[in-house]
């Protein structure tokens, strides 16, 4: 072959080579909003969950995409300065957790930044977030874990475990709707279906902590019942320190709070909700638009059970709640 024709065919394979490898790779490394209302500690796991997922998919952090992150510790009243900064930053979407009042929060702050929600207990349609399951129809999507809805099945297995319950103090942030709404609509229905009597004890955390520990010690009842939202998650070691100083079995609204000391949880697989969100960042990113990505529910669900705890407090886990558990911390 002439030395010109070789010459020639290298440049056209070099060519075509350099071509396919930039067709196959992003102009630009995607940057990716995470904004928490917990802290750095507290959301270590979930957001670890999020980061595993998205690199199994093609998402290296700091290779081909970035993910710039926020945290309110709790404080909702840093929230719409967060969300205002990953927008000034230009992120390409935010994934949220925490609840619907940070979900909305960001929404109000921008209505065109895509938002996928996780770790979210109330119905994102009856909150406003979008017009329903199927077709969103906002720049909403992502996962909702009805946490409200599971109230039933947590106070069957709080009586299960513990047969001669009767009285038991459902612990809330008047603040947070989705925990009003559990409090006021779905608990006392299954509370009555059960023959349990429960009493609701308003709580604004960080505050509070110390009469509320007074106030149970005097009254007695026979559980507690913490239900979830941004300023319970951020003080789970308190809650479950206070059912540990009470001596009173506790369902606890995620497992974080029974890995801190409180007796149980029953609701969705919380990690494996948040590896779930890494699916809507990706259609987000290939073009999908957030009105027309269906939210999704949980499909895991999950028992977890502190027997640390429950020997602790002088408490026997019967045999058929053991052997239910998806797992014992012992």
């Amino acid at each position: 072959m002439p030395i010109i024709r070789f010459l020639a065919l290298l440049t056209i394979l070099a060519s075509a080579n350099y071509q396919l490898a930039h067709a196959q790779q992003p102009n630009k490394a995607p940057l990716i909003g995470y904004l928490s209302s917990g802290t750095p500690a507290s959301e270590s796991t979930r957001s670890l969950a999020i980061r595993q997922a998205l690199r199994e998919i093609g998402y290296r952090d700091a290779e081909n995409s970035t993910i710039e992150s926020r945290y309110g510790n709790g404080n909702f009243e840093r929230g719409a300065e967060l969300v205002a900064e990953l927008v000034r930053f230009k992120v390409e979407l935010i994934v949220v957790t925490g609840g619907e009042h940070w979900v909305q929060l960001a929404k109000n702050v921008s209505k065109t930044t895509p938002i996928v929600m996780t770790g979210t207990g109330g119905d994102p349609v009856d909150a406003g977030l979008i017009k329903s399951l199927s077709h969103p129809g906002t720049n909403v999507t992502g996962i909702t874990n009805l946490t409200k809805e599971l109230g039933s099945k947590r106070l069957e297995i709080l009586k299960e475990t513990i047969p001669k319950l009767s009285h038991v103090a459902v612990l809330y942030n008047p603040a947070a709707p989705s925990s009003v709404e559990e409090v006021k609509e779905e608990l006392p229905a299954a509370a009555r279906a059960l023959g349990l009597i429960i009493q609701t004890w308003e709580i604004r955390p960080p505050h509070g902590f110390e009469e509320l520990l007074a106030a149970l010690n005097k009254q007695r009842p026979d559980a507690l019942y913490v239900t979830s939202g941004p300023q319970m998650g951020a003080n789970r070691k308190r809650f479950a320190n206070l059912a540990l100083k009470t001596r009173l079995p506790s369902a606890m609204p995620n497992k974080n709070f029974v890995e801190a000391g409180g007796l149980m949880y029953y609701g969705a697989d919380i990690t494996d909700s948040y590896r779930r969100a890494a699916y809507f960042v990706d259609r987000i990113l290939k073009g999908a638009k957030p009105a027309d990505l269906p939210v999704e529910q949980p499909t895991k669900f999950e028992l977890v059970i502190n027997l640390r705890t429950a020997k602790q407090i002088g408490l026997t886990i019967p045999p058929s709640v053991l052997a239910r558990a998806d797992r014992v911390i012992r």
